[in-house]
Order: structure tokens, then C-alpha cells, then sequence
């Protein structure tokens, strides 16, 4: 091997570690040291990376974040948004729970539109990320709406949207705030509404096992009981009141899991 291909062996290693001690700084290195403190609340669960906005803009970068999600991002995404065009929901209201990075809101919100919404509410706990996701989505301005609430306890009646989505909220949310974020999607969704839930899921293939397993140990360690103890389609089905679909991508290391309020 040459000089110059051990050196760009170098960078990239190199590269790979930086990047991946960056965002370990910003989210679980981040919360262990929050979890010191003895000033806990209902947000200390949320990474930096989401709260500060500086952070937000930096790496709400497309590439980086479909890289995240192995490349995936698109079909995840384009299962949802076929789904909701296929909607019928004309003059109804469509309800983005937690925002997202990349373009999977702007993405829902034309679907939405499209498909006959006359309202779309993007809620969030940070306001941050509110005001982030509202830069993107001008152009739908007169049909947009932007709560700062907490997705287990929202302050929403019931009933108020024909569909709800959570894209890759579970996996970050300590285990009983997974089971009250279900529970109140279901709250808020009418009748023969559907929830989208988009999330990671146990892969088939034992390499990708083994990866994923150090990522959640690593990175994310509430995203492993998403496998067995809160798989979120088992739990869904164990509430009651639901009719549940659910489709996997990549070897089973990601789904998306439709499931319509009976």
C-alpha cells in the first residue's frame, strides 16, 4: 500500500471516529452527564443535538442523515407519503408528532395537502425544533400550525387528526414515555385514523445484529428494548383499538408500521 492511500485510510479513519465522537457528545455522552444533576424534567431525556440550534443546522444535512439510517431514509419516508396521497382527507387535519430532520416534513405536508388536508400540526417539546421545521415549510403557511407539547401528554381533544406520524421518536423516549406517546396517538386520532409509525427494528442478518446492537448500546440504548419488551406493533396490539400492518426495510433493520384506530 502506498503513501498515499495509507494516508487516506488515515483520513478516513480518522474522519469515521471524529464524526462518531461528535455525536456521542451530543446525545447519550450528553445525558449521562445531565443525569448527574439532580434537575431533572420532562425534557431531560432530549439530546442537545435537538435543543440547540446551532447543532440543528448543522447536521440536518440530507446525506447525513440518510447515511444514519443506511441509506434508507427515502423508502421510509416514500412509504408514508404514498400512503397519505392515497388518503382520502379532504378539509381534515393530519398531525406530525416530534419533528424530524431531513425532508420528511416537507415531504408529509405536500403529501397531506395533496391528498385533501386542510391543517397540518407539527408538535414538538422544543421550540427549537418547531421554529426549525416552520424554515422549511413556507409555502404551506396557511395551512400549518406549531405546538410546543410533549408527545405523551398532549393538550390536543381527542380525536382531532385523521393521521398521525412519528418518524424515529420511540427509540430516544425512556420505556413508559414509549407506551404514554402510543397511547396518546391513539387519543388524538379519529376513528378509522391511521398511525405512522416509523422506527428501527430487530434485523434479520447477524452482522447487522451485532452493528446495531453496539450502535443502541453506544448511542442509543432505549432504542434496543424495540426489539423484544416494546416493539411498538406488539404493543400497539396489546392496548387494544387497533388494526396493525407492518413493513420492514434493509433485513428487517428498519419498519414502518401502519395501524388504523378501530
Amino acid at each position: 500500500m502506498n503513501a498515499w492511500m495509507m494516508n487516506g485510510l488515515f483520513a478516513l479513519v480518522f474522519l469515521l471516529v471524529a464524526t462518531g465522537l461528535f455525536f456521542f457528545v451530543v446525545t447519550r455522552g450528553a445525558l449521562l452527564l445531565r443525569s448527574l444533576s439532580s434537575n431533572q424534567s420532562d425534557t431531560s431525556h432530549v439530546y442537545p443535538i435537538y435543543s440547540n440550534m446551532g447543532l440543528i443546522k448543522l447536521v440536518d444535512f440530507q446525506p447525513i442523515i440518510s447515511a444514519i439510517l443506511l441509506f434508507q431514509y427515502h423508502r421510509l419516508v416514500s412509504k408514508i407519503v404514498g400512503d397519505l396521497e392515497a388518503s382520502n382527507l379532504k378539509n381534515k387535519t393530519v398531525l406530525i408528532t416530534s419533528c424530524a430532520f431531513g425532508n420528511v416534513i416537507p415531504r408529509v405536508v405536500d403529501a397531506s395537502v395533496k391528498a385533501g388536508a386542510n391543517r397540518v400540526l407539527v408538535a414538538d417539546v422544543v421550540q427549537n425544533e418547531l421554529t426549525h421545521a416552520r424554515s422549511k415549510l413556507g409555502q404551506y403557511a396557511g395551512t400549518m400550525e406549531y405546538i410546543e407539547s410533549n408527545a405523551t401528554a398532549m393538550n390536543q381533544k381527542d380525536g382531532i387528526a385523521q393521521a398521525n406520524i412519528l418518524f424515529f421518536l420511540l427509540h430516544e423516549l425512556p420505556h413508559p414515555m414509549k407506551i404514554q406517546a402510543m397511547a396518546e396517538a391513539g387519543r388524538l386520532l379519529a376513528p378509522g385514523g391511521k398511525l405512522y409509525l416509523a422506527e428501527f427494528h430487530k434485523p434479520r442478518l447477524w452482522v447487522l445484529k451485532v452493528l446495531s446492537w453496539t450502535y443502541f448500546k453506544v448511542f442509543e440504548p432505549l432504542g434496543l428494548a424495540l426489539w423484544d419488551t416494546h416493539d411498538p406493533l406488539n404493543c400497539l396490539e396489546a392496548m387494544g383499538g387497533w388494526t396493525c400492518q407492518r413493513s420492514t426495510y434493509f433485513f428487517g433493520n428498519f419498519q414502518v408500521i401502519t395501524a388504523t384506530k378501530l
